[in-house]
């Protein structure tokens, strides 16, 4: 398992979901899944993590959204980074 984890300050999130919806530089195409979460302090922050069977496959994810632009037009965000599941504890 590898994924994806992305900060983004969206501004409006209904507007940049119907976006993130449509995925049009095909970054999640190979993906099992993912999840959004939201600032509680401030909702227009979000975190986005996509989950990949492979590192190579969550390295492809991130060069075709990087290569898109589509990150270009948000000026307060981390970039998206390929990480790998360190340690998992369930309660």
């Amino acid at each position: 398992m590898a994924f994806i984890v992305t900060r983004i300050n969206v501004g409006n999130y209904d507007m940049w979901k119907t976006m993130f919806d449509k995925d049009e530089p095909g970054a999640r195409s190979n993906a099992k899944g993912h999840r959004i979460l939201r600032s509680i302090e401030n909702p227009s922050e979000v975190f986005i993590v996509i989950d990949f069977a492979s590192v190579k496959d969550a390295e492809e994810g991130r060069e075709k959204l990087l290569a898109s632009g589509v990150l270009e037009r948000f000026s307060d965000k981390d970039l998206p980074k390929v990480v790998e599941e360190a340690e998992e504890i369930i309660y």
